[in-house]
Formats: C-alpha cells, sequence, structure tokens
C-alpha cells in the first residue's frame, strides 16, 4: 500500500489595531512596534508560529504571521489580543499616546479577536512552487476602500491582461462579498456577473469584497478585513483601516498587475475624524529592518491623512516569508503621489460641504447629531406666518459636549 503525504497548508494571518498614535493619529510608537516584534519572535521560538512582520502604516500596527494552525485560531488570535492588551498598558497608556488601546473594544478574549476590534485577514493555502505575496494596510479609511482595487485587479482586463491571455484566469474569479449591515454574503462570477458586482461595491460602506477565489479550482486568491468598527461599538471609535493579503503570478494576477490597481489614487471615505472623502495615495515605507523584522509605515499628516495604503511583497517558502520588499517605493508610482496630492488640495477647499465631507447615514456614529440636536426648526408655514417675530427673537443654537471620542 502506497502512502501518500500531503503538505500541510500554511496559514497567512494580518491582524490589526490602533492603540495609539505619535502624535495624535500619525505614526506609531517605535517601542510598540519592538515589543510586539519581541513577543513574536518568543512566538516562533515556542513552535506557535513560524514566522512574522510587524508593520504600521500611520497609528496602524499589523502583526503579519504565518503558521499552520488555519483560520480563526484562538491560539494566533490570542497571541494577537494578548500583544494589542500588553503593548496598550506598557506603553501606549504610560506614554499617554492619543487613542490609546481604541481599537479593542471589548475587555476580555473570547478565543477570536473578530467583534473585539482589530481587523483580520487570513488565508490557508497549499503553497505553490512558487508563492509571491502582498500585504496591503491602509490607513485613515475604510474596508470598501479595497473594493476598487480588487474588482480592478480580478475583473477589469484593462488592468489585468491576464484575464485576457492568461489560460489559467481566462475563466474568471468568483467573488464574496458581505453586506455589513445585514450579515449576508453575495456570490457573484466575473466576467458574467460584474455589472451586479459594481452594481453592489459601489456602495463601499456596506457591500465589501472579502474574499475571491479563481474559478477554475476555487483557490483563493485574496482576502480582505471586514469589520466596521462602528458597528461594533454602537459609535464612532475611529476609521476601520483595512488590511488584505493578495497571491500572486503562476494562474493569478501578475505583482505588477495587482500593483497597477493602485496607480489611481481613488476616493475613499474616512480621512479627517472619519468624515471625509479623499485620494487613497500608494505611499512608501519610511524604512525596514530585516533584523528585527519591523517596517516603519508613512505618517499620516495633512488633515491627519491623506489616505494611504502600503505594500508590502513577501516570497513565502514553507510557511518562511523572504523579504519583504516595499512595493510603492518606486519612481512609477511619484506621479500616482502627486495625483493624490493635487487631489488633496482640491478637495480640501469643499471644507465641511459634501461630497468632501461624508453623507449624513456616514456621520451618524459621529458627534455631529449630538451637535445638530440642539437646533430649533420651525414649521415652513408657522414661519411663514411669523416671519418678522422669529427674525427678531435671538438664537441660540449651544451644545455641552462631554466629550470627544478617541477617534476624532
Amino acid at each position: 500500500m502506497q502512502l501518500i503525504f500531503m503538505a500541510p497548508k500554511t496559514t497567512v494571518s494580518v491582524i490589526k489595531a490602533d492603540i495609539g498614535g505619535i502624535p495624535g493619529h500619525a505614526w506609531v510608537h517605535p517601542k510598540i512596534l519592538e515589543y510586539a516584534s519581541s513577543r513574536l519572535r518568543e512566538a516562533v521560538k515556542s513552535g506557535l508560529i513560524i514566522d512574522y512582520y510587524v508593520f504600521n502604516v500611520g497609528d496602524d500596527m499589523s502583526l503579519l504571521m504565518t503558521h499552520n494552525k488555519g483560520i480563526d485560531n484562538p491560539e494566533i488570535h490570542g497571541l494577537a489580543w494578548s500583544i494589542f492588551k500588553e503593548a496598550t498598558e506598557n506603553y501606549a497608556k504610560k506614554f499617554k499616546l492619543y487613542g490609546a488601546g481604541q481599537d479593542l473594544l471589548k475587555d476580555s478574549f473570547s478565543g477570536n479577536v473578530r467583534g473585539l476590534g482589530p481587523q483580520v485577514a487570513e488565508m490557508e493555502f497549499e503553497e505553490r512552487p512558487s508563492e509571491p505575496l502582498i500585504v496591503f494596510a491602509a490607513d485613515k479609511t475604510e474596508p470598501g476602500a479595497f473594493n476598487l482595487p480588487m474588482y480592478k485587479i480580478f475583473a477589469d482586463p484593462f488592468n489585468t491582461a491576464g484575464l485576457v491571455i492568461d489560460p489559467q484566469m481566462h475563466g474568471g474569479f468568483r467573488f464574496e462579498i458581505i453586506d455589513v449591515y445585514e450579515g449576508k454574503v453575495y456570490l457573484l462570477d466575473a466576467p458574467e456577473h460584474i455589472y451586479s458586482i459594481l452594481g453592489l461595491i459601489g456602495t463601499p460602506g456596506r457591500y465589501i469584497i472579502r474574499r475571491i477565489y479563481r474559478r477554475s479550482d476555487l483557490t483563493q486568491a485574496a482576502v480582505v478585513s471586514v469589520e466596521r468598527l462602528n458597528l461594533i461599538a454602537g459609535r464612532y471609535v475611529g476609521k476601520d483601516d483595512p488590511v488584505a493579503i493578495v497571491r500572486a503570478q503562476h494562474g493569478l494576477p501578475a505583482v505588477g498587475e495587482v500593483l497597477e490597481a493602485f496607480a489611481l489614487p481613488h476616493l475613499v471615505e474616512g480621512w479627517m475624524r472619519g468624515s471625509h472623502t479623499g485620494p487613497l495615495m500608494p505611499a512608501k515605507f519610511v524604512s525596514i529592518d530585516p533584523a528585527n523584522k519591523i517596517a516603519m509605515g508613512p505618517k499620516m499628516t495633512r488633515f491627519d491623512g491623506p489616505p494611504k495604503v502600503g505594500a508590502l511583497g513577501f516570497q513565502l517558502h514553507d510557511g518562511y516569508l523572504e523579504g519583504p520588499v516595499d512595493l510603492f517605493d518606486d519612481p512609477a508610482f511619484d506621479f500616482s503621489r502627486q495625483v493624490a496630492a493635487f487631489i488633496t488640495d482640491y478637495i480640501r477647499r469643499m471644507g465641511p460641504i459634501m461630497p468632501h465631507r461624508l453623507p449624513p447615514e456616514e456621520m451618524e456614529y459621529t458627534t455631529l447629531p449630538q451637535l445638530l440636536s440642539v437646533l430649533k426648526p420651525i414649521p415652513v408655514e408657522e414661519y411663514e406666518r411669523n416671519r418678522m417675530k422669529y427674525l427678531s427673537e435671538k438664537v441660540t443654537a449651544t451644545v455641552s459636549v462631554t466629550g470627544g471620542g478617541s477617534g476624532d
């Protein structure tokens, strides 16, 4: 009897949280990244994980971990939760960082960080002979910010030539889209259902591309975090700031096709106080420290932004991460950054007026409804009958605010 041994599947997990910024919402304190790296180094020695990398974009810290334990594993999620909690207590609160622990919406861990505040993107798969991997992280925006790039990568032949000329991709991809308000999942195929796909993902605050599969064999190609913090907390506590994992090459879009989708800095929601629309700028990392497995990402400055996305490229082998390569650190993306800067300058001139400020349904979790609630409207007919009387009266519109959220 011949025994067939199956190679163990590799799990790639990215778990991200904002546990405090320096100053304000600009950046992650370097000591927090160093602490997280030391904890993950211990986890490698203990055999809990195979490899890791710690990085940030703006004030969000991401823990990239590889292991063989599958997705939603309590040990892996517990490790991430303990790092976030201990870094909050030992560093963020000690240094009085702004918004210390703001993404940690619950006090206790219950086996999984989903629903507790952190963003999660995980994928389990058998490694191919060569396994290029790109990890994306964005700050000052929401999970739906990845809708347009993911659509372009896996459904738009003007972005991805492989959809036309690669036999393994010619059959298209299956999109898993989640309605985060109703808790429903839509499965739609490209190219047959692209109009329906666009009809959903054009509302990125509600319908979010979560996973993408190659239709010919259901190979998973991408995963995006979909947690909406305001839906968990019932109030504004900061923008969601998504992470994503994309596999590339060998019957999947090439690395360059994946990155091409970010060349146009499309408009996303978030930015200042989570209340404004702005361009998603493909940003360079400030530094990469291979010895300590830390990548320090871009800062958030102008109007707490603009929204930025970073991309780290790895070659995965037997669970080990070779790299990273800062994939937006290239003159080819300089013009994209200039376009984003121009859009930033233009749309800032709109001030508090839509479409720069978000529509009412996205403002309901901020303090704006509280501020507007003190206004006393007058019925139109009543006002027209007694207009001079009302005009001569003193107008009051004061509000007592008990304090803004850490996400302000």
